[in-house]
């Protein structure tokens, strides 16, 4: 079994996303700025990017997945395009029943009810001995930091400031991080941690 990494950019206060996501603005306020290092300097973080998308299987959340609450009622295929990057089976968390998306390039989009555990049961039989990533957001990254999954965290950290949106480690206190690995650009600094969850109290 491979490990469950997960790679998420942050601001440097701690946020995943500004505040007012919307349609056009996904990623909220500012969030944007977060990933100019994947645009701007694609050759500089070459081993970076290629370790995004290089895990058996994906999990993430349905705001991650795209902005449509509620039941299924609009044809809504994610917001990659026809090809999104994952080329890998992605499992999104809900509450609502959907059919699975197979997407150009190997992607197919599981839609997951029964709970983070589920999801994590069904990317790991998919991944085999690959690894399984959590892609986001915030709120499924947290849960699934406070229920032990996570083995290795890779934080890219933008040097900009947010002030308010989807904040990562809410409810994660006792995290112990060991960190493994770091170096930076003028646009990102990557850290990546080992998890583990020390006594608090």
């Amino acid at each position: 079994m491979g490990l469950v990494t997960c790679d998420v950019g942050i601001s440097v206060d701690g946020f995943v996303a500004g505040r007012n996501q919307t349609l056009d603005e996904p990623l909220g306020v500012g969030g944007e700025h977060l990933h100019r290092w994947m645009f701007e300097e694609p050759e500089q973080h070459a081993a970076e990017l290629a370790a995004i998308t290089e895990a058996g299987a994906f999990i993430m959340g349905r705001n991650m997945f795209g902005p449509i609450r509620g039941e299924w009622d609009e044809p809504w295929s994610g917001w990659w395009g026809d090809e999104p990057p994952y080329h890998a089976p992605v499992f999104v968390l809900t509450n609502h029943a959907r059919d699975p998306l197979e997407m150009d390039g190997g992607t197919t989009f599981f839609f997951v009810t029964e709970g983070i555990e589920a999801a994590m049961e069904q990317a790991r039989a998919a991944a085999g001995e690959s690894s399984v990533s959590v892609a986001g957001g915030a709120s499924t990254i947290n849960q699934y930091l406070a229920a032990g999954y996570i083995d290795e965290l890779r934080l890219h950290i933008a040097p900009i400031v947010l002030g308010a949106g989807e904040r990562l480690f809410e409810g994660n206190a006792g995290l112990d991080l060991e960190p493994v690995s770091s170096r930076s650009t003028s646009l990102v600094t990557h850290v990546t941690y080992r998890v583990g969850v020390t006594e608090t109290g």
